[in-house]
């Protein structure tokens, strides 16, 4: 079964991104920005709300046209082209680049996709991890933690009655300061274990 695998980055207090929509505070130069391409491309799919897809569909398909353009930028567009992508949504009617939109966030339909042949999938959106996380449907953690407090934004993480133990699997520090945490939840299990309940899809 293929595992569910949220990456994000945020920043040291937890957001991942500022008032406004703010990201100019990402630090992705080449060296991590080649790390994510290494890590996004054995990848089974891309699984993301309209918001994200959206963002990523009006720059990804004809990044690699510019010849500016940095050459993990240039591999990171053929990457996003070819990935399968799944887009939770319940307003959108189609989405192009090799996307299936599906509807809602329920352990049935995750399930589905997890009990699909292929690598893993790659989850990413602050909206759409909240719905995953009320279903318990994610099974790993891959955080790049920037050296920057916001203190104020979008939070990762909602807030919820309960908690659950990880299991740190790596860390690594990037020259720019950015630090991988890497965890897994403990009891890998327990998928579709949550009560079903409408989902975020943003």
């Amino acid at each position: 079964m293929r595992k569910v695998v949220l990456f994000m980055s945020i920043s040291l207090d937890g957001y991942i991104e500022g008032p406004g929509h703010d990201i100019g505070w990402h630090r992705v130069d080449d060296e991590l920005h080649r790390h994510l391409n290494r890590e996004l491309a054995p990848m089974g799919g891309f699984v993301s709300g309209r918001v994200t897809h959206e963002l990523m569909a009006g720059f990804w398909p004809t990044a690699d046209r510019d010849p500016a353009c940095s050459a993990p930028t240039a591999e990171f567009a053929r990457i996003w082209r070819e990935m399968p992508k799944t887009v939770f949504s319940r307003t959108l009617g189609h989405a192009d680049w090799n996307a299936t939109v599906v509807r809602e966030v329920t352990p049935a339909t995750v399930g589905a996709l997890t009990a699909a042949p292929g690598g893993d999938l790659a989850l990413s959106g602050a909206n759409l991890a909240a719905s995953f996380l009320r279903h318990d449907l994610i099974d790993e953690y891959h955080l790049y933690v920037h050296p920057v407090r916001l203190g104020r934004g979008t939070p990762l993480f909602p807030v919820t009655a309960g908690s659950d133990d990880l299991t740190l699997l790596e860390t690594r520090r990037f020259p720019n300061g950015v630090v991988l945490l890497r965890h897994a939840r403990e009891a890998a299990g327990r998928r579709g274990a949550g009560q079903a309940a409408p989902g975020s899809n943003s």
